[in-house]
């Protein structure tokens, strides 16, 4: 490791590291309890409870149902006068969770972000593109901060337009990008129809995440564009990107623990399990001044990788993520649930009892397509009617979901039904 550059926290011994996440946990519980929610939750626990950090398991989880029951400012513990941003993610209800950041948690935040642009390689001299969402999603602008408190000239390419991308990338010789696996490898075709060659460009360096990829994606972009490609994991209840990152053994992503407390539990008994096995993974904050959230159940299953790393970081890693422990859809970046897919459909009248939404590859990007029974009566021979239904239930689903599906308008009770529960997603990615 490169002594000269790393943040303190990252060259501390194991029981430093525990000693510290002790002294932030205390500290994280008396602030938590300054909050509606924890006040309450928290009633019979004090930091003084706890011994050391094994400790945690005294305390109660936080799901998101929590944040919804909440929403919008029953967890915050500090007034909304000190906040400063908030992002906003919809559930399944269409009841959104709101995640409210101070001053102190943005600088914090921004220097977790820079703290993994560092470890890849990427440096204050480095040209960098943003090539994601911006706005409530935490993506964008967590990882636009983290690249110029690093001090990176930082372009806010936004998402798509991908002839635009590429013109930036070559005219300001980019030598490092943050873009959605899918996207990266949608934008190699791009080059292809261009008659040009995405080694040709002076990257060196992608940081990929926002939705689920194989190591044989992340090697497929590497060799497409002749970078290395780090994955990365956050979720905006703990601010958003820079909750764990590779480092440049690409061996699991180092959480940085300085910050959060990792567990790894069964879903299903709320048990640890042991290194290596895979569970839920269950956060708590540890520098989050506004909103702190503990033992956080993020669905997300995963397992701590058992051993060190090369690198020398003792920061625990985590594999990458498998999958979820409900039926939440990760699509583009977006966070989706079959519910508030239903809660639109429902909400149409011409719309029928049934619908499938089918989730499946357009050459390198997902897609979704929303198969939807349409009643009898509204079911005609005109297609022009049927074409406004099928724009009208398009740009509704927009509205809520923040992606366009593709809407196949299908007659009464023509998709089979099941003897159990109704099967309303398949997966063919």
């Amino acid at each position: 490791m490169d002594k000269e550059f790393l943040h303190k926290e990252e060259m501390l011994s194991r029981d430093e590291l525990e000693n510290l996440q002790l002294k932030r946990l205390k500290q994280t519980i008396a602030q938590a309890k300054q909050s509606l929610f924890y006040w309450d939750k928290l009633k019979d626990i004090e930091p003084e409870d706890i011994k050391d950090i094994e400790d945690i398991k005294k305390l109660p989880f936080t799901t998101k149902d929590d944040l919804r029951n909440n929403y919008p400012v029953g967890l915050l513990t500090e007034p909304v006068a000190k906040m400063v941003r908030l992002h906003v993610s919809s559930g399944t209800t269409g009841t959104p969770t709101a995640v409210l950041y101070t001053q102190k948690d943005l600088d914090i935040w921004a220097d977790l972000v820079a703290r993994c642009m560092y470890m890849v390689g990427i440096r204050p001299w480095d040209i960098f593109q943003n090539i994601s969402g911006y706005g409530l999603f935490t993506g964008g602008l967590g990882i636009h901060y983290g690249a110029e408190r690093l001090g990176c000239l930082t372009i806010p390419a936004g998402a798509g337009n991908s002839k635009r991308q590429i013109k930036l990338l070559k005219d300001f010789r980019v030598s490092a990008i943050h873009i959605i696996p899918s996207y990266a490898l949608h934008l190699s075709t791009v080059f292809e129809e261009l008659g040009e060659d995405p080694k040709s460009l002076h990257l060196k360096i992608a940081l990929i995440g926002a939705e689920p990829h194989s190591e044989e994606t992340r090697r497929r972009i590497e060799e497409i564009y002749g970078i290395r490609a780090y994955n990365s994991y956050g979720l905006s209840e703990m601010n958003g990107p820079g909750v764990a990152f590779e480092c440049k053994e690409q061996n699991g992503m180092h959480i940085w623990e300085d910050a959060y407390v990792v567990e790894i539990i069964d879903p299903n008994t709320l048990q640890p399990v042991e290194d290596g096995q895979i569970g839920e993974l269950v956060l708590t904050t540890l520098t989050r001044e506004g909103m702190p959230l503990i033992r956080y159940r993020t669905k997300d299953l995963t397992s701590i990788l058992p051993g060190g790393c090369k690198c020398g970081r003792v920061h625990k890693r985590i594999d990458r993520i498998t999958g979820r422990s409900d039926d939440m859809i990760i699509l583009k970046g977006v966070n989706i649930y079959p519910m508030q897919v239903e809660k639109v459909l429902m909400s149409i009248p011409e719309v029928g009892q049934n619908y499938l939404i089918i989730l499946e590859k357009q050459g390198y990007i997902d897609q979704m397509r929303v198969k939807v029974e349409v009643k009898d009566e509204f079911f005609v021979e005109d297609m022009r009617e049927l074409k406004k239904l099928q724009q009208k239930i398009a740009r509704k689903l927009r509205e809520e979901i923040l992606i366009t599906p593709k809407v196949e308008l299908v007659e009464h009770k023509s998709i089979p039904r099941g003897e159990g529960k109704a099967i309303r997603v398949v997966d063919n990615r």
